[in-house]
């Protein structure tokens, strides 16, 4: 099964996580951390933590 974004539905790029909050988010919904990463890539910064999911 293909992850959803939790804010609109459509089909999700990615995780983000702000301190202890969580949200799986498609490209609409991604921060910019996010929307730069290629499929596969991490980032931490600081509390924050971006995961793109595989293509």
């Amino acid at each position: 099964m293909k992850p959803v974004c939790d804010i609109c539905g459509k089909s999700a790029i990615g995780m983000q996580c702000f301190g202890c909050c969580c949200s799986t988010v498609c490209e609409e919904h991604a921060e910019p951390n996010l929307q730069c990463l290629k499929p596969g890539e991490k980032m931490e910064w600081g509390t924050c933590y971006f995961f793109r999911f595989e293509a």
